[in-house]
């Protein structure tokens, strides 16, 4: 079984910015907290991911590529909307890297970073930009954003 194991915090300046990210544009075809099935764009690529119920910072994750032409169908017509869009930079920082997502539209303003472990007890130090934790604040799941987008906290 594959597994993510990752922390979420939130981003507390804007010293992280130092180049262009790229954009992501996902949906859910299903979306509650047993299980979620996701479809991503990244530039010209489609992604279907399938992600279990998040146990601590560990959950079950599976991914695939798939055509872009068919991930953009399914986002138009067969995902819960809104849809998440944002944009995505990687930034490496003491041997790990950090993804830093700042998202558009009905999550405007929002800014998280994640970084993915080998265990759930690794440790790592953090950038001075990082803030407070949210690994365990389910309203900062991306797949909880469209029910309750960050525009209407």
């Amino acid at each position: 079984m594959a597994l993510e194991i990752e922390r979420k915090f939130l981003v507390n300046n804007g010293t992280w910015r130092k180049e262009q990210g790229v954009m992501y544009r996902q949906g859910y075809l299903n979306s509650v907290k047993e299980r979620t099935v996701r479809v991503r764009i990244i530039g010209d690529k489609g992604y279907l991911t399938v992600k279990g119920i998040s146990r601590g910072a560990v959950r079950a994750e599976y991914e695939y590529e798939i055509p872009g032409v068919e991930a953009e169908a399914m986002l138009d017509d067969l995902c819960e909307k809104p849809l998440i869009e944002k944009m995505r930079c990687k930034i490496a920082y003491k041997g790990f890297v950090w993804e830093v997502d700042e998202f558009c539209g009905e999550n405007q303003g929002l800014i998280v970073a994640e970084v993915e472990l080998e265990s759930e007890d690794q440790k790592f130090e953090k950038p001075e930009w990082i803030g407070e934790e949210v690994t365990a604040d389910p309203r900062y799941l991306n797949a909880n954003l469209i029910h309750h987008p960050y525009c209407r906290w």
